[in-house]
């Protein structure tokens, strides 16, 4: 008999959104085992802990991008507060709340009827205006299964020429941003799980992916160097931030959604990710963001992250399971 591995003990010994995503993408557990173990998402732990913060009207903390009680000077002096509906949501859908449960499904269909964006008043289904809110706002519509099409015919229209995206484009950036970037690629990829795709939405995940590769990931086009440190340290939550494991957790699912096979320019930040290892087998958290949350869902900076752990397991498995089979 093999020896349990003590690493996928550790996480199995958590919270049901960790738990299920173990089940299904680093032991192969039936898909009947691991969708009773998402349904708890909506009943315990940390989702159902999220649920209960729940306004009545379907937002959290009164407000879509920001709490109803928000005053500028928190932001300055503390961070930018994290517990308003739109980050809220995106962290139900990393949990991975059953969509087609009854919760989830009177969740959107509220936010529809009585949200609105604080920035001009637009109902919230329809999309703010900056990039990266609207390619989140993208990815949990289409998760949760809201047409969104109307926000990703947008969203296509808005790339850069160098085939990316930046919310500081109305403000005259010319040049496409890695943050930016990532989060509209990943709710372009939400919206082509759920329907398919449009021939304009896959070109232009297409050329996002191209911006990201063609800069291994992390590197200035022009000279080579890191574009920013921080995207070698690893963040949970992510929110609009952006990391190397980010990205190399959206390049995964996009191959096992299109079948496409690893891209060798993802290679040095695959070798980054191996060496921030621990003996152990772990990965830690790096940093996370300040300001306010309804609660942490890890032990804190420089301690082993399960959600790291989580993330970069099944990624090396996905591109030495890939490497295998190319060789």
């Amino acid at each position: 008999m093999t020896q349990p591995d003590p690493v996928i003990e550790w996480l199995l010994d958590s919270d049901p959104a960790i738990r299920w995503q173990v089940m299904r993408d680093l032991i192969e557990a039936p898909e009947p085992e691991w969708m009773a173990e998402r349904a708890k998402v909506e009943t315990e732990g940390w989702g159902a802990k999220l649920l209960s913060f729940q306004d009545d009207d379907g937002q959290w903390a009164g407000g879509a991008f920001l709490p109803a009680d928000f005053d500028p000077h928190e932001w300055r002096e503390h961070g930018q507060p994290w517990t308003a509906t739109t980050f809220s949501l995106s962290q139900l859908r990393e949990f991975g709340l059953d969509p087609s449960s009854e919760r989830a499904r009177r969740t959107v269909a509220s936010l529809g009827a009585s949200a609105r964006w604080e920035e001009g008043g637009q109902p919230y289904w329809e999309g703010e205006v900056e990039e990266c809110i609207n390619g989140r706002t993208v990815a949990d519509g289409a998760y949760f299964g809201i047409d969104v099409s109307r926000i990703v015919e947008r969203l296509t229209g808005e790339r850069l020429d160098d085939g990316g995206w930046n919310c500081e484009r109305v403000r005259g950036s010319l040049r496409s941003s890695f943050a930016s970037t990532i989060n509209v690629l990943e709710g372009l990829l939400e919206f082509e799980r759920s329907t398919g795709g449009t021939p304009r939405s896959r070109e232009a995940r297409s050329t996002g992916e191209k911006f990201l590769l063609e800069r291994k990931l992390f590197r200035r086009l022009g000279t080579g160097e890191p574009a920013d440190e921080r995207f070698l340290r690893f963040l949970h939550p992510n929110r609009w931030r952006y990391d190397i494991l980010r990205a190399l957790d959206y390049f995964r699912s996009s191959a096992m959604l299109t079948g496409a096979d690893p891209d060798p320019r993802l290679g040095e930040a695959i070798g980054h990710l191996r060496s921030r290892r621990s003996n152990d087998g772990r990965w830690l958290l790096d940093w996370t963001l300040p300001g306010r949350v309804w609660f942490h869902v890890d032990e804190g900076q420089g301690q082993p992250s399960r959600w790291i752990t989580l993330r970069a397991m099944r990624v090396l498995r996905w591109w030495d399971s890939q490497a295998s089979i190319r060789h």
